[in-house]
């Protein structure tokens, strides 16, 4: 947007001359903002004086002693909403402008990374936002008026986010026609809102009378007064345009007698009234500028085709005909929205064959003032669908660099069909915004009608733009040469997206490859894309070596160009990489030096900064440092709830599920994998499936029919052609199987698991992942275990041990559970090596062992069993239920419940609700 119209948005309106002074109100004001409350919220429908109120409000706090700080004023930061700041970046990006009104420089760098082509998270902008806030600024009000306007639910959570984490000094001031959606129950309950409506905004009788013979210079009688707010209800708009009706009327008392019915009824009736009263160029040029959102005199001009738009906007604004400046220049105006309404619904009623011709007219206005993106409404509204595809294939391009996607696919939604498919780069565009959704089919169907655009012809080259298509008679249209150039490069990367995301290695590394041929610029968007998506492919693949060779090079040409943020994003990726490949040290050092580098850049909030500490939560928790883990955890949590990369919240559960389990905690995380499944959508990342992740669970509670259901419906066989991508889902297969073994005691399941692993075991190892030759030959241990083959478990397990020990790993063994712990005990007495005895010690130490002897790792019998009430008491403890829902579930008073409680510590030996679940699970009790 242009500086003078965004400078409009910005613009604190003065109290208007000829107001109504309100005391009491000011009073409720001030009153909610010396005690400190977070929200101050004016609602109420339209034409009650919210926007009058606060601006006078905000007058009186810098012209009289004030109610907080030091009577040094109360700095104000004022941002008028409109339609357009449904889009997240571009309403961040005009908080951030809005405060700088207040000090100069204030969030340049936020406002950086914004542009950037990889910004960074909405939740990471809005801390960092906030932080800045807390060091830089003073008390001051953020007012944001006209709140109703906003129709998105990324920018409801935007507001929540800042409501919520506010710092003391900021004071939130909302003027709107309906609540916004926060949680204003919860505010009031803390004592944290103040709250103007619609009974609090009414003029009373004396300030109605105020206003009518005062302001509006009519000479009324109290009874008259009387009549017409109490025909009105106090509302302000309706009794100003009540006053425009009847100056120059005789008969008063009929009028205000007439003056009946809603608030519907009575503005069509006044307002009809009021245009019927002014001159004939008045009121056409009031209903040819009622489409207008912003009014200036040359738009006015070129919309009317008149030259007479200064002195119209003069004697609109002279005779108070609800007309608002927003600038102190007096340049830009806007009517008041009502009025405008109103105006717009006697348009399209009473002039309906001018309403696109008007909407043309301003379109073409925007676009030769190069406002394009204001152009495009307008021309959509006008049904000059030539004209906006046009125009939203020229802002395609900087709108996606600029994060401004959702906006621009709203658009293009709007177009026909057939123009969409006349325009290949329009199409294009679409298959992508339909990729970041997780839509991969439907974007096919768009990337074959640009296709069919691409195909030869004998036409000339110059000439190329005047394809007709043989199948529909068809012409092409291409606004954006350049962009049309790179179309086969921008499909092929777009199909190698599609084709990783649906699981298909070879595709994807045949469409990366061709779009890498299209488009040898290596600094370009597709090629940096295209060679991204070939160094996920060969990750995906289990080819580590070569994806981390390829990654490397494409977060080199990220620095190459100074993108800041995708050179720092591919770093959570190449960390992951060295986890796989078992070099958990390393990775824990990239993900904390990685970190560093965006704190040290001032970017510590980029997209791919929350992943690095999802991925070094996930490390430490591995070398069971699980403090740490949990405070990197909630940082990721913090940083990339809203607007973060696809299929991050999907591995933020993940990572959460983990923790929960290494705690013991198997119900709660199996309820993260749960809502890990609920935030899939289909991206290139090769995650572990949340579906086996649940198995492994399901294993764990014993629940091995859920278990090999899962199987069967994977289709999920020992005989299956091995890969990395299903590697995970094949080792979980082998655990299964296992604990089938342990429960029905026949061979068969137990052979079919070791040679199932011995296959893995063998593929792990050709590929470098030494990660996952760690788990196999964990798990291989343990099945021999199982068989009573000891001295094949302990060569299992030492083979293990020497892989782990170099890394640090401790979860990984001790999640294992008693059995772990019991070949542990057995292997400690025949370590050679100090070194290796100092880890297995530490390892038997967080079983909670510590130096026991082995046989005190082993889980005895109750000596006292559980009675039959204590044994319905567990399984409840086993629930997510409190304890006085459990009490109330089995009809005994929480102290009974409490001495229950108990008495299964003590003979289960835990002192904890947890400790207490995995034990009775270990005797499985359940």
């Amino acid at each position: 947007m242009s500086a003078p119209i965004l400078a409009t948005k910005l613009y604190i309106p003065p109290p208007r001359p000829g107001t109504v002074s309100r005391p009491r109100l000011i009073e409720q004001l001030n009153q909610g903002l010396s005690s400190g409350h977070k929200l101050i919220l004016v609602s109420a429908s339209a034409g009650f004086g919210k926007t009058t109120l606060v601006s006078e409000w905000v007058a009186s706090l810098n012209s009289s002693p004030l109610p907080v700080g030091e009577g040094q004023g109360v700095r104000v930061a004022w941002l008028s909403l409109d339609g357009s700041d449904n889009d997240p970046v571009r309403f961040i990006t005009y908080l951030i402008e809005a405060l700088q009104t207040m000090k100069t420089g204030f969030g340049e760098s936020l406002l950086a990374v914004l542009q950037s082509r990889q910004p960074p998270s909405t939740e990471a902008i809005l801390t960092a936002l906030l932080n800045e806030i807390s060091t830089a600024l003073n008390e001051f009000l953020f007012v944001l008026d006209d709140y109703h306007v906003i129709d998105s639910r990324s920018v409801d959570e935007i507001l929540s986010f800042l409501v919520e984490h506010q710092p003391p000094q900021m004071h939130l001031v909302i003027a709107t026609r309906e609540d916004p959606s926060l949680q204003l129950a919860r505010l009031r309950v803390r004592g944290q809102l103040t709250e103007l409506r619609s009974a609090d905004l009414r003029f009373t009788p004396a300030e109605a009378a105020e206003f009518l013979n005062q302001m509006m210079g009519l000479n009324l009688s109290d009874a008259d007064i009387t009549a017409l707010e109490a025909r009105t209800e106090g509302w302000i708009a309706g009794l100003q345009l009540a006053a425009l009706s009847m100056q120059g009327r005789k008969d008063i008392a009929g009028f205000i007698q007439a003056f009946t019915g809603s608030h519907r009824f009575v503005l069509d009736y006044l307002i009809e009234e009021v245009l019927q009263q002014q001159p004939e160029h008045i009121r056409n040029f009031l209903l040819q500028t009622a489409l207008l959102d912003k009014l200036c005199v040359s738009l006015c001009n070129a919309i009317t085709e008149r030259q007479d738009g200064k002195e119209m906007l003069d004697v609109l604004e002279r005779t108070n005909m609800f007309l608002i400046p927003l600038d102190d220049q007096r340049q830009w105006y806007r009517y008041h929205h009502l009025f405008a309404e109103v105006l717009q619904a006697y348009l399209h009623e009473e002039q309906p064959d001018q309403v696109s011709m008007l909407h043309r007219r301003a379109s073409v206005w925007f676009e030769q003032n190069d406002l394009i993106t204001d152009a495009i409404p307008h021309a959509l509204a006008a049904k000059d669908f030539e004209r906006a595809a046009n125009l939203i294939e020229r802002v395609w391009l900087a709108m996606d660099l600029n994060y401004q996607h959702v906006t621009w696919l709203g658009w293009a939604k709007a177009l026909p069909d057939d123009l969409v498919r006349a325009h290949p780069v329009i199409s294009v565009g679409y298959a992508w915004g339909l990729l970041g959704t997780g839509e991969l089919e439907a974007s096919e169907e768009h990337l074959r009608d640009a296709e069919r655009w691409l195909e030869p012809t004998d036409l000339p080259a110059e000439d190329s733009a005047s394809k007709i298509s043989p199948e529909r008679g068809q012409r092409m249209i291409v606004v954006d040469e350049a962009e049309f150039r790179s179309l086969p490069a921008s499909i092929a990367a777009a199909r190698a997206y599609r084709a990783l995301a649906l699981g298909d290695i070879s595709a994807t590394k045949m469409y990366a490859r061709q779009a890498l041929t299209h488009d040898t610029e290596n600094t370009s968007p597709h090629y940096t894309q295209a060679t991204a998506l070939l160094g996920i492919a060969e990750y995906a693949s289990g080819d580590l070596q070569m994806a981390e060779q390829i990654l490397l090079k494409f977060q080199a040409m990220m620095w190459q160009v100074n993108d800041l943020a995708s050179a720092i994003g591919i770093s959570y990726v190449l960390a992951d990489i060295k986890r796989v490949q078992g070099r958990l040290r390393e990775a824990v050092s990239a993900y904390q030096q990685s970190l560093q580098l965006a704190a040290s850049r001032g970017a510590p909030f980029f997209i791919g900064v929350s992943d690095l500490h999802r991925g070094l939560s996930e490390a430490l928790c591995e070398q069971n440092d699980l403090e740490a883990a949990i405070h990197h955890l909630l940082t990721a949590q913090q940083m990339g709830e809203l607007g973060a990369t696809t299929g991050w919240q999907q591995r933020l559960c993940v990572a959460q599920a983990r923790l929960k389990e290494s705690q013991g905690d198997l119900p709660h995380a199996l309820a993260c994998l749960e809502e890990a499944e609920r935030q899939y959508v289909r991206n290139p990342m090769p995650d572990p499936p949340v579906a086996a992740l649940k198995a492994r669970i399901w294993i764990r509670q014993r629940r091995l029919i859920e278990a090999f259901s899962w199987a069967r419906e994977q289709n999920l066989s020992q005989e299956d052609e091995l890969s990395y991508r299903r590697e995970f889902e094949h080792l979980t297969l082998a655990r299964a199987l296992i604990a089938r073994y342990k429960v029905d005691k026949v061979d068969d399941p137990l052979h079919t698991a070791l040679g199932l692993m011995e296959r893995l075991l063998q593929a792990a190892e050709e590929g470098g992942r030494n990660g996952s030759v760690l788990k196999i030959l964990i798990l291989q241990s343990l099945a021999y275990q199982a068989q009573d083959d000891q001295s094949r478990a302990l060569v299992s397990l030492e083979r293990a041990l020497t892989l782990a020990e170099p890394e640090g790993y401790v979860r990984i063994f001790v999640d294992e559970g008693k059995p772990m712990a019991d070949l542990l005990g057995r292997l400690i007495a025949s370590c050679k090596s100090g070194r290796r005895k100092t880890y297995v010690h530490k390892l038997l130490a967080a079983f909670g062992a510590g130096e026991l002897h082995p046989s005190a790792l082993i889980l005895q019998p109750l000596v006292e069993p559980l009675s039959e009430r204590e044994l319905e008491v567990l399984k409840l403890l086993r629930s997510e239920l409190s304890g006085p829902e459990i009490a109330e579930q089995l009809i005994v008073s929480l102290n009974t419940l409490r001495t229950h409680t108990k008495s299964i510590f003590n003979k289960l030996g835990v002192n904890n609700r947890r400790a207490a679940v995995r034990r009775a699970e270990e005797l499985e009790l359940y």
